[in-house]
């Protein structure tokens, strides 16, 4: 019995020392030490540390770095982003002795120092679109404080420059600016990210950084190849970009008859299998975009265009539609003689219609609500011949009357003047 206690005293002590340098990799380690950042290219970050001193032997430091939500635990000591400058960037690190370990070191922080001038000055909206695959597209709003007479400078880089370039074809639309620069696909892949600063050549606004995935893409429009009719089907053909894969642009198809009625049909690239069509162009190969309407009217005027844009397949679904093909045209088109002569007809006949029926309604308020006799009137009409007599008779007297005064002075001064005469 002896002998087993000395046994289990020595297993028992042997447990405590093999737990020693698990307690010991447990234990807090120190932060990181000679933390420093650079900025590379136009928005590339580098943030290296030294490891810290007085490390116990036994842990195995792991860099539990944030940058904002972004976290990354890794072995290195070192990290690099690509992150738009436009504000202060900050990255925190801590050490610990396990991937799992929940006893990490003090965080150390280090930070990006924002860019100089008026923020009111920096331009406003900047975004990138790649255009087809083969062109940039920047654009971008003045500032609130930018002054109108600015020189903008556009400059960007990507992973295969040695170092950024400034755009140099710029153009206005309105109140949006932009500059234009070549972007093919065999020098960058959609993975990748382009970096973009706007400023002035003045240097006299704020900086504006971007930062973006190459997976907005905007593709060419298509160019409709054949439109024909094949029995009751109408079928369209077209072609678009050679830059895309097969599987990667997804195309709509707008068909507007004359009746008129819209059909909209949207689907990738689909194989079309239709021999000895009558517009096939030589060379073409078996795989064409295409779409077949049925049960369409030969007698019937339709037009026709097609859009794209790119699938989830190859990029991002931005739902970024390429403009719309020139539209071509098929069938019977309807007499612009006839569709005048409607509508000049229309408004007259509503015209001719209103004033009859105006007319109609009037003689018929007359046939059911019928002018009432008024009594007055039968009453002057009655009595409206003696008043006008009696007025007549005194107006004849007073008339008399003043003659017969009138007559009998000139007779008075005719008298006097010969008793006059005769008294001479």
């Amino acid at each position: 019995m002896e002998g087993l206690a000395i046994l289990w005293l020595l297993w028992a002590a042997a447990a405590r020392g093999a737990a020693a340098p698990e307690i010991a990799a447990e234990a807090h380690p120190p932060p990181v030490t000679n933390f420093s950042i650079s900025v590379k290219n136009l928005c590339t970050v580098h943030w290296q540390w030294s490891p810290p001193e007085g490390v116990n032997a036994t842990c195995k430091l792991w860099y539990d770095s944030h940058l904002g939500e972004d976290k990354m635990i890794s072995l290195n000591n070192f990290r690099i982003e690509e992150v738009a400058l436009n504000e202060r960037i900050c990255l925190q690190v801590r050490t610990k002795c396990s991937v799992t370990s929940t006893n990490p070191s003090d965080a150390v922080e280090m930070c990006t120092v924002p860019p100089e001038g008026d923020p009111e000055s920096a331009v406003t909206s900047l975004q990138c679109i790649w255009y087809d695959l083969s062109q940039m597209n920047c654009t971008w709003l003045p500032g609130k404080r930018t002054p109108p007479d600015t020189n903008y400078a556009l400059y960007y880089w990507y992973n295969t420059l040695e170092k950024g370039l400034q755009c140099t074809n710029y153009y206005m639309e309105g109140q949006l600016i932009g500059c234009v620069f070549d972007l093919l696909k065999g020098n960058v892949s959609a993975s990748e990210k382009i970096q973009i600063m706007v400023t002035d050549t003045a240097g006299t606004i704020r900086p504006s950084y971007n930062v973006t995935f190459l997976n907005s893409v905007k593709p060419a429009h298509p160019v409709i190849t054949a439109l024909s009719f094949q029995n009751d089907s109408l079928y369209v053909e077209w072609e678009s970009s050679e830059n895309f894969e097969s599987n990667c642009l997804v195309f709509q198809v707008e068909v507007t008859d004359s009746k008129p009625e819209l059909h909209r049909a949207e689907d990738s690239k689909i194989k079309c299998h239709i021999p000895q069509m009558p517009q096939e162009l030589p060379g073409n190969s078996k795989d064409k975009n295409c779409l077949v309407i049925n049960n369409v009217d030969h007698g019937t005027f339709y037009t026709v265009r097609v859009r794209a844009k790119t699938s989830k397949f190859c990029f991002e679904d931005r739902d970024l539609w390429s403009a719309w093909s020139p539209e071509k045209s098929i069938g019977q088109k309807p007499d612009p003689t006839f569709y005048t002569i409607t509508l000049l007809s229309i408004p007259v006949a509503i015209s001719i219609s209103t004033l009859l029926l105006l007319l109609y309604l009037k003689r018929l308020k007359i046939i059911i609500f019928p002018p009432i006799p008024d009594p007055g009137k039968i009453f002057k009409e009655m009595f409206g011949d003696q008043n006008d007599d009696t007025l007549h008779w005194k107006k004849y007297d007073i008339y008399e009357k003043q003659i017969k005064e009138e007559t009998d002075s000139v007779v008075l001064v005719e008298n006097l003047k010969k008793t006059s005469q005769q008294r001479e």
